[in-house]
C-alpha cells in the first residue's frame, strides 16, 4: 500500500533554502554543468537523500546520504531508483515534475505500511531538477510520548487492506471492512462519527488522506468521549505534527493553540508566532469569532465551512471542519483542514465558463435579431433608392440611412465575434503583407507621437485566418497600447515562428505541441493591475473611464482569435508595459488556384432571368423585402412563414420549384431539416439558406446539403439577386 498526498509549495521559497555559501541558488548563472556542480557542493553532505536529474528523469548527481542506501545512481532513471519504494514511481515523479512547470516546486508524501517519506522536487533551470528524499519514520512511528493514533487502510469499495497497532487495540482485534466498524459511510475527513471499540461506540474524528486508485488511510482521531486506548490530543500533540492533514488545536475565543506541520505549511504560519483563526483565515460573511463560539458550545460546529487565507494567502482555500475536544477544564476545537484550492480554482474556471457561455448566447441572439432588423431597414432602403437618383431631394437621407446600417451593421458583428458565431472567410496569408498592407493605417491611429516598430521573422510561416478579422484584432490591440502609453513611446509588433515539443500551460489554457506563429504587440505604457489582468477579456469589461471604451475591443479579439483555433495572453506588469502574444497554427499546406473563375457581376445581372423560387422566412418585414426584390428582378416567389407551410406547398406534385431561399433558424422545423426532407422529392432543387448566425451554425455534425450555398444576414438587394441568379445558372 501507498499513500500519496501531494503539497505544493510556492514558488521558489524551498529551493534548498540555498541562500547559503556564497550565493543563493537562484542567482547561479552559466552552463548547466555549473548549476550541477555548484547545488552538488552545497548538497553533498545533506542529511537528506539528494539526487540531480535532467528533464527526462535522469540521476546526473547523487549526494552522500543517497549513495549510502541506493548506490551510485548515475546514469539510471530516479522512477527505477526508486521502484522497490513507491508504487507506480513514474506517473508520481511525472507529476511532480510537471507540476514544477507552474509552481517551480513541489513536494509529496509517501506512506507505506513500512516507512514514511516526504519527496521534494525543486526546478534549477528547464533541464535540471533536484530531488530530496526525507524518511520520517514508519506508521507505527507516528507517535508521541509513547502513544499513537489508530490508522487504517481501505480500498474504494471499504475493504481494509491494513490497519495499525493502535487501531487493533481500539477496535479489539483485526477487522475486514469499515462497515463492520463505522456507522456512517462514506467517511470524509473532518467528519465526526460513531465508532465500535472494545469498550463500546464512541465519537471519534476522521482524518483522511487519498492515495492512488482509491486506497486511502483513515486516521481516528479523539473526539469528546474517549477511550483509555486513545491518546489524547491535548496531552500527545507532539503525535500528529508528522501526519500528512493540516490540523489546528483552536481556543474558544479563536485562538490558535498548536499546530502540526501541514497545517502550517497549508496556511503560511509561524510556529513562534501568536495567530488567531481571524489572523490567517476570512470568507464567512461574518466573524470567524462567532463560529467558533457556536462551535464550542456544541451548535452547528460539524458543519464544513469553505473559508479562504489573508494576506498573500488569498490563492488559498480551505475546507474547515471543527469537533469538540479536551476535557470540561480544558475545552478546545481541533480543526481538519482541506486543501480545497484546485477545487476552488476548477469551481471559478466554470462559473466564468459559464458566465461566458451565458453573455455569448445573450450576443448571440441580440445579434441575431438585429440581423433580421438591419436587412428590413437596409433592404427597403435599396428599394427606395431604386426610385430616387443622386437629384432627388432624398436621395441624401437614403444613402445616410444605408450607411449608418451598414456601421450597425458593424457593431454586430463585434457581438458575433465574441460569441463565435460571426461569419469568418478564412485564406491561407502572411503576416508580413498582412502587416505591411496595414502599416500606413496603424501609423495613423497611434499618432505623430508614438513609435510603431515592425519585427518580423525571415522565414515566418504562413497561418489560415480571415484576414478581415484579423485587422481588427491587431488594430484594437495597437489601439489599446496607444492608449495605455498616452499618446508618446514606442509600440514593437514581432513576429516569429514558434514550435512546442510539449503541451504548454499558459493563463489556464493549454496549448498543445506543434508548429505556431507568433504575433506580440508590446507597449511601454502604464500597464495592468494583477487583480485586474483575469478580467480584460471579458465583455464590457475596461479600464478605461467612462465613455472612452465600450469594453469589447479585447472580448471581441478573443473571439476572432479563438474562432480562427488560435491562441491570446496578456503579460502585464504596472508601470513597465503590457505584451499580448497570440498564437496560431503554421498552414503550410500549398494554396491552390481557384477552380472557379469570377463571375462578372454587370454580366450576370445583365442576363434575363426566369425561375420559380420558394421563400421561406419568419420574419415578415425581411420576407417582405426579399419578395419584392426577387420579383423586381423577374423571379416568380412563393412565400412560406414556417417550414411547415413550406412542406404543405410542396406537397402539390404539380409545382414546380427550382430554388429554397430559407432562413436557418426558425420557430418549430428549422431550415436545413425542412430543407432535407423537401430534397427527397426534389432531389435536384438548389438551396440558398440567410442567417443572421455564423454558417457553422446548423452545420455541427451533419453532411453538407447539395447545391447549397450560404447567404448571411444582413444582405443587401444586390447581394440576394446575384446569389439567387448565380445558384440558378450554376450547372447541376
Amino acid at each position: 500500500m501507498c499513500l500519496v498526498a501531494s503539497v505544493f509549495v510556492p514558488d521558489m521559497a524551498v529551493r534548498l533554502g540555498l541562500v547559503v555559501a556564497g550565493g543563493g541558488l537562484g542567482y547561479i548563472g552559466g552552463r548547466p554543468s555549473g548549476i550541477e556542480q555548484r547545488t552538488a557542493r552545497l548538497i553533498a553532505h545533506d542529511p537528506d537523500h539528494a539526487f540531480i536529474t535532467d528533464r527526462h528523469g535522469n540521476v546526473g548527481y547523487t549526494n552522500h546520504t543517497a549513495v549510502g542506501r541506493f548506490g551510485d545512481c548515475r546514469g539510471r532513471k530516479l522512477s527505477d531508483v526508486f521502484e522497490n519504494l513507491i508504487a507506480d514511481p513514474a506517473s508520481l515523479l511525472d507529476r511532480m515534475q510537471r507540476a514544477t512547470a507552474q509552481q517551480h516546486s513541489c513536494k509529496e508524501y509517501i506512506i507505506t505500511r513500512r516507512a514514511h517519506f516526504r519527496l521534494r522536487i525543486s526546478k534549477l533551470d528547464q533541464e535540471q531538477f533536484l530531488w530530496r528524499l526525507d524518511e520520517l519514520g514508519g506508521i507505527d512511528a507516528i507517535q508521541g510520548e509513547g502513544l499513537m493514533f489508530p490508522l487504517v487502510t481501505a480500498a474504494s469499495d471499504g475493504v481494509i487492506s491494513h490497519q495499525n497497532k493502535a487501531f487493533r487495540e481500539l477496535y479489539g482485534g483485526s477487522v475486514n471492512h469499515l462497515r463492520d466498524v463505522f456507522d456512517e459511510l462514506p467517511l470524509m475527513s473532518g467528519q465526526t462519527v460513531s465508532m465500535k471499540t472494545l469498550s463500546g461506540r464512541v465519537s471519534v474524528v476522521i482524518a483522511e488522506t487519498k492515495g492512488q486508485a482509491g486506497r486511502r488511510d483513515i486516521i481516528v482521531m479523539p473526539s469528546d468521549k474517549l477511550p483509555k486506548v486513545m491518546p489524547t490530543l491535548g496531552a500527545g500533540w507532539d503525535a500528529i505534527e508528522d501526519l500528512p492533514v493540516p490540523l489546528l488545536k483552536i481556543g474558544a475565543e479563536g485562538a490558535i493553540l498548536a499546530s502540526n506541520r501541514e497545517a502550517r505549511q497549508l496556511l503560511g504560519m509561524e510556529l513562534s508566532r501568536e495567530q488567531r483563526m481571524s489572523d490567517i483565515l476570512d470568507g464567512l460573511g461574518r466573524p470567524i469569532n462567532d463560529w467558533l463560539r457556536e462551535a464550542a458550545e456544541g451548535r452547528g460546529g460539524h458543519v464544513s465551512q469553505f473559508l479562504r487565507g489573508r494576506a498573500d494567502r488569498q490563492g488559498t482555500f480551505v475546507q474547515v471542519t471543527l469537533n469538540i475536544a479536551g476535557k470540561a477544564n480544558d475545552p478546545h476545537l481541533i480543526a481538519v483542514l482541506n486543501d480545497v484550492t484546485e477545487l476552488k480554482t476548477l469551481e471559478a474556471q466554470f462559473v466564468q465558463s459559464q458566465k461566458m457561455q451565458a453573455i455569448g448566447q445573450l450576443a448571440g441572439g441580440v445579434a441575431h435579431d438585429f440581423n433580421n432588423l438591419l436587412t428590413a431597414i437596409s433592404g427597403h432602403c435599396d428599394l427606395l433608392l431604386l426610385r430616387h437618383d443622386e437629384g432627388d431631394q432624398n436621395y441624401g437621407d437614403l444613402i445616410q440611412i444605408h450607411q449608418n446600417a451598414n456601421r450597425a451593421a458593424s457593431l454586430v458583428g463585434q457581438l458575433l465575434a465574441f460569441s463565435r458565431k460571426q461569419n469568418l472567410q478564412p485564406e491561407v496569408i502572411d503576416l508580413r503583407d498582412t502587416l505591411s498592407d496595414l502599416t500606413h493605417l496603424l501609423n495613423r491611429l497611434v499618432g505623430e507621437k508614438v513609435t510603431l516598430s515592425l519585427h518580423h521573422d525571415p522565414g515566418l510561416a504562413q497561418i489560415k485566418a480571415d484576414k478581415r478579422q484579423l485587422e481588427q484584432v491587431l488594430m484594437n490591440l495597437v489601439v489599446n497600447a496607444r492608449d495605455a502609453m498616452n499618446g508618446a513611446g514606442e509600440i514593437q509588433v514581432e513576429t516569429e515562428n514558434l514550435v512546442l515539443t510539449e503541451p504548454m500551460i499558459k493563463d489556464r489554457a493549454v496549448v498543445p505541441p506543434g508548429e505556431y506563429v507568433s504575433v506580440k504587440v508590446i507597449d511601454e505604457g502604464h500597464g495592468i493591475a494583477p487583480e485586474k489582468l483575469p478580467k480584460i477579456f471579458e465583455p464590457f469589461y475596461t479600464t478605461k473611464r467612462t465613455g472612452e471604451g465600450t469594453g469589447l475591443g479585447l472580448s471581441t479579439a478573443y473571439g476572432i482569435v479563438k474562432q480562427t483555433g488560435g491562441y491570446i495572453f496578456a503579460d502585464s506588469e504596472v508601470d513597465s508595459g503590457t505584451e499580448f502574444s497570440l498564437l496560431f497554427p503554421s498552414y503550410d499546406i500549398p494554396v491552390a488556384e481557384p477552380l472557379t473563375s469570377v463571375v462578372d457581376t454587370a454580366e450576370l445581372m445583365a442576363q434575363p432571368v426566369d425561375g420559380v423560387v420558394l421563400l421561406v422566412e419568419d420574419e415578415a418585414p425581411v420576407r417582405a423585402f426579399a419578395s419584392r426584390a426577387l420579383r423586381l428582378r423577374g423571379y416568380t416567389v412563393l412565400e412560406a412563414d414556417c417550414a411547415e407551410a413550406a412542406i404543405d406547398l410542396l406537397a402539390d406534385p404539380e409545382l414546380h420549384v427550382d430554388l429554397f431561399v430559407t432562413d436557418v433558424i426558425m420557430p418549430g422545423m428549422d431550415g436545413p431539416t425542412w430543407v432535407r426532407q423537401a430534397l427527397q422529392q426534389r432531389p435536384n432543387t438548389k438551396v440558398v439558406f440567410v442567417s443572421g448566425y455564423a454558417e457553422d451554425a446548423f452545420g455541427d455534425g451533419e453532411t453538407r446539403i447539395p447545391n447549397s450555398v450560404f447567404l448571411p444576414k444582413p444582405f443587401s438587394l444586390n447581394a440576394l439577386t446575384q446569389t439567387v441568379q448565380a445558384q440558378l445558372n450554376d450547372a447541376a
